[in-house]
């Protein structure tokens, strides 16, 4: 039977890297609710193997380790998580009613800053913006950890190969073969601002404010011309100004019938959207995550997922 103080040794030194183990199982996931489980997973398995544990490797590498192998099992039964965007072309329809949700399809999930450390986002930041993270799903589940091991954590690719039961030259190749397929799926992203930038909170605020206020004049000239707008569980993506201004106007056509509360998800100005009923409560409807660039939102995720706003701290209703 292994000691009470083994148990808080083990807590006590291995707690602080639960935030960043997160991090990494959300990137290889790309869902917090699974990435949660995965964690949960890793240190369950970390215990049982802990009276093993030399410290011939680092703790929190150690931890990683596990994680990592955690999340490839996992991977072995799941499909990637995509976004509208990863799917098929643009809507050319704003104005018509959208096709029911797709159910069938796991979506990414946002992940909320809040749960992962702030050093994490700001040093890593990158690793965890929502296109990125999507565009890692494209990459096969060991590419995808080689990507990570060696460009996120800055493992030296010996590692990763024992790790990964494989050679050296094995992983240098799988980094390339990765590093290509990113290029061709993920965003240029050297214009997006620093996390906090007070930037990023003044887009936001104009964009809150243009909501509340029903006014589309003003969000007309918060977006790119390139503008996006994505909304899982919905299939249907618009691109272009146009277009995601004739979607909007259809639908946002009171002041006072939505509020927003701001947050920030991936490193990103985020905001959950509170639609207003016949019954005059304001109900959650969406947490939608803003990707900014050069003082302009380039694209618009909007998840429609009234239970989501609660991995926030966000209230279901507004009082």
């Amino acid at each position: 039977m292994v000691a009470t103080t083994d148990r808080d040794e083990f807590v006590r030194l291995t707690g602080p890297y639960r935030r960043e183990l997160l991090a990494h199982c959300y990137r290889m996931l790309g869902s917090v609710d699974e990435a949660e489980d995965l964690v949960q997973e890793t240190y369950l398995r970390a215990w049982r193997s802990y009276d093993g544990y030399e410290g011939r490797a680092s703790l929190r590498t150690w931890l990683h380790r596990i994680a990592t192998n955690t999340c490839l099992t996992a991977l072995e039964s799941r499909t990637r998580r995509p976004l509208p965007s990863g799917l098929g072309g643009p809507s050319g329809a704003p104005e018509e009613p959208l096709t029911a949700p797709a159910t069938d399809v796991p979506w990414l999930q946002p992940l909320p800053d809040t749960l992962v450390d702030p050093a994490t986002v700001v040093a890593a930041r990158h690793s965890l913006r929502l296109a990125l993270v999507a565009a890692l799903q494209h990459l096969p589940a060991r590419q995808r950890a080689v990507l990570i091991l060696r460009d996120v954590l800055a493992w030296r690719a010996p590692e990763v190969a024992s790790l990964l039961d494989t050679s050296t030259a094995a992983v240098k190749s799988s980094l390339q073969r990765a590093r290509a397929r990113l290029d061709e799926v993920a965003p240029d992203e050297d214009l997006v601002v620093e996390p906090e930038s007070a930037a990023d909170r003044e887009v936001l605020g104009r964009y809150m404010a243009a909501f509340e206020n029903a006014d589309m004049e003003a969000l007309l000239a918060l977006l790119q011309d390139g503008v996006e707008l994505e909304m899982p569980p919905n299939s249907e993506w618009f691109a272009g100004k146009k277009d995601v201004l004739r979607f909007l106007r259809a639908r946002v056509h009171e002041k006072g019938g939505i509020r927003m509360l701001p947050t920030r998800a991936n490193g990103q100005p985020a905001v959950v959207m509170y639609v207003r009923g016949a019954d005059d409560a304001l109900r959650a409807h969406s947490v939608q995550v803003l990707t900014v660039e050069s003082g302009a939102v380039a694209r618009i995720t909007a998840f429609l997922d009234a239970e989501l706003p609660g991995l926030f701290g966000m209230p279901a209703v507004l009082s």
